[in-house]
């Protein structure tokens, strides 16, 4: 271990969310430690901000029963030979952010080693497969919760943590200025302008990004001057070029690399796959249709686990339907396209819509950074 005046903190990031979630507290800690040592699975933001990534987080960027298995061997492998070599030369803390297929069973292990673990986000244990409490409890020392609700749960079954709150909503202003946005990208304030947010992970955008093409085909014949901006995940650009290439698509269509505040900030409306990308939506009052589809085996799988008639996360976080969510069959291009175009036709409701999420992000906006920062201090004991 390092000296506790420059302490070593070992991080697994599995995909861009965490990426990005990483990034954003990251700065704080180092504040209060200038020579503090980063490493471990991360992604380009982490790396920016000098975390030493020993296997790129596009390893770990898999979701689906189906596709897991696909990829175990290799996971597996990347787990075992990063916990050998953090049990070799011991962090002062293990950090999980998000990932907590992989991260848990990491965290168990190391904690077993006499290694400090926190998990930062909270499995979503009041969502779907709450049998995870358990793990939880076995695993980590703390857990640093994005939403209010989470800590008092946690606490009921013994389980150490605190509300951060959200950082994303920190850094995402109350009001975006969406000619400013339009005027970076290079668009016209008189064109309608719609999002297209297919995920971060080559199989969440291999199975939705044609869809959404589709349905954005649609929307060019109803709405002809229409522009449809597809910010692409870090990495990614090569698959969604190669889906181009074997799908019709619209003809005013611009791919952004990364960009997708700006993105959301520039549109009128934004078809999203579930995930961080639709609280990121929310954040910016996005009027929105959430989306996704998967291979049918782990739809099946998934679906029998849910808790909550809800996937996407703004409407979990307001216990309503305040945007459509079209899943699986139901996410027909018809149906996305039709579901876009009442956003349009109805700015009432899109007003309402906005009137609600700014709710939502006033709740979640917290010091997170320095709640972070002031967490991880008490566990490391500095």
């Amino acid at each position: 271990m390092s000296s506790h005046l420059n302490p070593c903190i070992a991080m697994v990031a599995g995909e861009a969310s965490g990426d990005l979630l990483a990034s954003l507290v990251i700065p704080g800690l180092q504040s209060l430690w200038p020579g503090l040592a980063l490493q471990g699975i991360g992604g380009p933001r982490m790396e920016k901000l000098g975390f030493d990534a020993w296997w790129p987080q596009e390893k770990l960027a898999v979701r689906g029963y189906v596709e897991v298995l696909r990829h175990y061997r290799e996971i597996t492998g990347i787990r075992k030979a990063l916990y050998q070599r953090l049990a070799k030369s011991p962090p002062d803390l293990f950090m999980g952010v998000d990932a907590p297929d992989f991260n848990l069973d990491l965290s168990f292990k190391l904690k077993s080693q006499g290694i400090p673990t926190i998990q930062f986000v909270c499995p979503s244990v009041w969502a779907w497969r709450p049998e995870r409490i358990a793990k939880i409890r076995e695993s980590v020392d703390h857990v640093l919760c994005l939403f209010p609700f989470e800590p008092p749960l946690l606490r009921s079954h013994g389980i150490a943590a605190t509300y951060v709150g959200h950082p994303l909503a920190s850094a995402i202003p109350l009001q975006s200025d969406k000619s400013i946005a339009r005027q970076s990208l290079g668009l016209q304030s008189q064109h309608k302008v719609i999002a297209l947010l297919p995920g971060s992970r080559a199989s969440e955008i291999a199975h939705i990004a044609p869809r959404f093409f589709s349905a954005a085909l649609l929307l060019e014949k109803q709405y002809p001057r229409t522009v449809f901006i597809l910010p692409v995940a870090p990495g990614q650009m090569p698959l969604v070029q190669k889906l181009q290439a074997k799908h019709a698509y619209p003809r005013n269509l611009i791919l952004l690399s990364g960009q997708s505040h700006t993105a959301l900030a520039a549109a009128d409306a934004a078809m999203v796959a579930s995930g961080t990308a639709t609280l990121e939506a929310a954040l910016f009052k996005c009027p929105m249709v959430i989306a996704y589809y998967m291979p049918w085996l782990s739809w099946q799988i998934m679906r029998n686990k849910r808790l909550q008639p809800w996937v996407g996360l703004p409407n979990i976080l307001c216990q309503d339907f305040v945007v459509p969510e079209l899943l699986q069959d139901q996410a027909s291009p018809t149906a996305l396209a039709q579901a876009v175009t009442a956003w349009l036709e109805h700015p009432q409701r899109a007003a309402e819509m906005k009137l609600r999420f700014t709710e939502l992000h006033q709740e979640l906006i917290q010091d997170t950074s320095n709640l972070v920062t002031h967490a991880v201090k008490k566990i490391v004991g500095a």
